[in-house]
């Protein structure tokens, strides 16, 4: 959500914003709604401050009695008008769409994306080179079928190595945090929708999400969790940066990928993500850097899997209604010949902290809204698909990673 008054102020740079974003979105209409507010409330104002004027004193006259009633009932009138130009209001300020930040690219779709660095040699193999889920399932790894049977369509079990691959993955990137000092949580996998308003998840996300109670949803990402954590709490400047790594199990509905990635593991409903989230000041310049650290924070994860990766920055087509600017690392494919993305790193200045109330004073002790930021720290078990590709041998089996064989009772994954 944006400030009114920036709205009001920059009419034409929310257009253009829409336009970017390729976003149905009618300025002129929310302008034409916050006049009609405005003069609605200086009417009740006026009214009601001249109601209190008329009851103070002694009896009343019968005419004085009979303005009091006549203001009682014009006040209720625009009382009534008041709610209803309040609500119209506020449901237009969800769908006021973040102005791109003027690095973003033009573009439409991730087609547009523009490279701005790439890591890493493409590994060549001497051998047929296996897709993941051929190598998973021959190494009893991976059950699609079974998974199907219990979970319906996108379900899966990972099994023997596959499991043992995500212990240690969660292991190694949380140690890694908690040494950059992120505080570890472990996020609420349900969340209230409140928080999903408050990201920017609802109301244009909605057939994204499982709802499961009357006021409940299931998260995609623990952003959302961590978001509502601070949610209408003030937050002292001194104790800014906040810097979260957040775990949690995470439920996507993928509607709108119909006929992408049907099969295997890289396009599934449950999955597990470790999330990095920043609060930091009111600032520009702050947010570019901490921008820079997620993403940076990330490609050493991947680098230290030595799997090869490439940065892309986002076209603003390509991003979300309240993102001012965003990285994809996508790292290597070797059955697709090409990269696929595995983390996302956006900043949304105030965007989100505006509708969740989350604010800090500073050391005059004025109040701001802080700024917030959300990286992929790890997504699973996208990255396994990643890693078994990438580690192959020519005999069929999958060398486990050197950094992460710490928490790895495996060197080699084999069929036993």
């Amino acid at each position: 959500m944006l400030d009114i008054k920036f709205i009001r102020d920059n009419p034409d740079l929310i257009k253009e914003a829409a336009r970017k974003k390729g976003v149905k979105f009618d300025v002129e209409q929310l302008l034409a709604v916050d006049e009609r507010r405005r003069h609605v409330l200086k009417e009740l104002e006026n009214k009601r401050a001249k109601q209190n004027a008329g009851s103070r004193g002694g009896p009343k006259a019968p005419t004085e009695l009979e303005e009091l009633k006549k203001l009682k009932e014009e006040i209720k009138v625009l009382d009534e008008e008041m709610g209803h130009v309040e609500r119209e209001f506020n449901e237009l300020m969800l769908w006021v769409p973040q102005v791109p930040d003027s690095s973003v690219p033009e573009g439409k779709t991730d087609a547009d994306n523009v490279e701005i660095r790439k890591w890493g040699k493409i590994p060549k193999f001497n051998f047929p080179v296996k897709d993941n889920i051929a190598l998973m399932e021959t190494l009893d790894m991976l059950d699609l079928e079974r998974g199907a049977k219990v979970s319906g369509f996108r379900g899966y079990f990972l099994k023997n190595g596959a499991v043992l691959l995500s212990h240690a993955l969660w292991n190694f990137v949380l140690e890694k945090f908690v040494k950059k000092g992120y505080k570890p949580l472990i996020a609420p996998a349900i969340a209230r929708e409140s928080n999903f308003v408050g990201t920017g998840w609802l109301p244009q996300g909605r057939d994204e999400m499982y709802k499961i109670g009357d006021d409940e949803f299931l998260v995609g990402t623990s952003e959302i969790s961590v978001m509502g954590y601070h949610a209408d709490e003030i937050l002292q400047e001194k104790d800014l940066p906040r810097k979260y790594i957040a775990f949690s199990p995470c439920y996507r509905s993928e509607a709108g990928s119909y006929g992408k990635d049907t099969k295997g593991i890289m396009r599934v409903h449950e999955f597990y993500k470790l999330e990095q989230v920043i609060l930091c000041k009111a600032d520009h310049e702050e947010s570019v850097k901490w921008h820079e650290e997620i993403t940076r924070n990330s490609e050493e994860i991947v680098q230290a899997l030595k799997l090869p990766y490439r940065v892309v920055v986002n076209c603003a087509g390509d991003l979300g209604l309240g993102q001012v600017k965003k990285y994809d690392i996508e790292t290597w494919m070797p059955s697709q010949g090409r990269y696929r993305e595995t983390h996302s790193a956006s900043y949304f200045h105030d965007f989100q902290t505006r509708r969740l109330n989350i604010r800090y004073r500073d050391a005059s002790g004025k109040i701001h809204f802080v700024h917030s930021l959300n990286n992929t720290a790890l997504a699973t078990p996208r990255i396994i698909a990643n890693i078994v590709e990438n580690y192959q041998t020519k005999k069929g089996t999958v060398i486990v990673p050197k950094v992460l064989r710490k928490w790895s009772s495996v060197r080699e994954i084999q069929l036993s």
